[in-house]
């Protein structure tokens, strides 16, 4: 997985399950804090202005992460659709592997709630960030 886009989460213990172990519905929350910190920063979209919609979330779990961990979340793109794209991620505690995710994000009008095509400014800083080709 690409290193470009790499976004460090703190453990809180509100994070812990009664094992010691950060929940496995708290890793969705690592996803969306490196998400969102690149829609704003790669896609110069700010965060109140999202208007994106999860359409499928996987997890896989590798080892859990517990609070002496200092988790990382590396992320890119390697779908991009008309309306959608999808991310892939690496949830990381040093050089081990603690997940692996991907998710589908639609843009939707916030007016309507029905999927709207990315504009070319958002399509072009993907391309060039990840280094995409454009499509023939």
């Amino acid at each position: 997985m690409s290193e470009k886009f790499t976004v460090a989460v703190p453990v809180r213990y509100r994070d812990l399950d009664p094992m010691d172990h950060v929940n496995h519905a708290v890793y969705a929350s690592y996803l969306e804090a490196a998400r969102t910190d690149y829609i704003e920063a790669v896609l110069e979209i700010p965060q109140e202005e999202l208007a994106f919609v999860i359409a499928n979330l996987e997890i896989s779990y590798e080892r859990p992460i517990t609070m002496d961990d200092e988790p990382t979340v590396a992320l890119e793109v390697t779908d991009l659709g008309d309306s959608s794209c999808t991310m892939a991620y690496e949830i990381r505690t040093g050089d081990e592997i603690a997940a692996t995710a991907e998710t589908t994000i639609v843009r939707v009008d916030p007016d309507t709630g029905h999927p709207t095509p990315l504009s070319d400014a958002v399509r072009n800083r993907v391309r060039e960030f990840e280094e995409l080709e454009a499509p023939a």
